[in-house]
């Protein structure tokens, strides 16, 4: 892998997905090679909806990254770029097919339409976040076996990503949650909380060398605890925990593995 590449790679984490940048710094500096890519490739997916009021080009900004996963997927020549270039030596047809449907997902951004049903929030959450966890996990070695409990910690900091996020989406014009209400949103929370306690007590299925790609949701449980005790959280942006705290957390949570 291009050196100049990967420093590409982490230098755009850097600046786009602080938090995961900082769970990728956390990990051994061989997995790096593989969670850089590939958070740079959602942070390049993530912002295209964003930077443009135009849906067309934010569509086409979007089949872009799905034309380079379909040129990966092809296995022959893959388009010179300094994501796609590394990504393309990390991913297999699975991969692919993975970040294909997180693209899918992000469509969403492009648009003001709420969320049909609470499946179809779901569903996005667990097709971007799940799926870029998914696809980490795989590409550090996770069998197939580990494949239902990464989902769920992914769907569970996808949850609590979101949640933090609801006063800016608002903002923008979006509407976020099928049910705004304190008690539906207390209610999702908890849910999300046990889809996480349910990925942490399947841990086992997880080998240590794919256990970076969980290092993201170091601090989701605090965030749920904090919307189901108190789901004005969410409305007001307050559910963040400390810096401070949120260090350590992930220091320790690194050291010990059990993310």
């Amino acid at each position: 892998m291009n050196a100049d590449d990967l420093n590409a790679c982490a230098d755009q984490v850097r600046r786009a997905d602080p938090e995961r940048f900082l769970a990728a710094m956390a990990a051994p500096v061989a997995a790096r090679r593989v969670l850089f890519p590939l958070y740079a490739f959602n942070a390049e997916v993530a912002r295209a909806p964003w930077v443009t009021q135009e849906s067309m080009i934010a569509e086409m900004r979007l089949q872009w990254w799905r034309d380079v996963l379909e040129e990966i997927r092809a296995g022959g020549n893959v388009r010179r770029h300094e994501v796609a270039s590394p990504l393309a030596e990390v991913l297999d047809e699975e991969g692919t097919r993975l970040l294909d449907e997180l693209i899918l997902a992000r469509r969403w951004d492009i648009y003001r339409d709420p969320f049909e049903d609470k499946a179809t929030f779901q569903d996005h959450l667990l097709k971007s976040s799940g799926h870029l966890m998914w696809a980490a996990a795989r590409a550090l070695g996770a069998p197939a076996e580990a494949e239902a409990a990464v989902l769920d910690a992914g769907y569970a900091h996808g949850l609590g990503n979101w949640l933090r996020a609801i006063p800016a989406l608002e903002q923008a014009g979006r509407v976020p949650l099928v049910d705004g209400r304190p008690e539906a949103v207390r209610a999702l929370a908890e849910e999300g909380g046990v889809r996480l306690m349910k990925a942490r007590q399947a841990r086992g299925v997880i080998p240590s060398k794919a256990v970076a790609a969980l290092l993201p949701a170091w601090k989701t449980a605090a965030i749920l605890r904090r919307a189901v005790q108190n789901p004005a959280n969410v409305a007001e942006g307050t559910l963040d925990v400390s810096p401070m705290q949120s260090r350590l957390t992930l220091m320790a949570r690194a050291a010990t593995g059990r993310w």
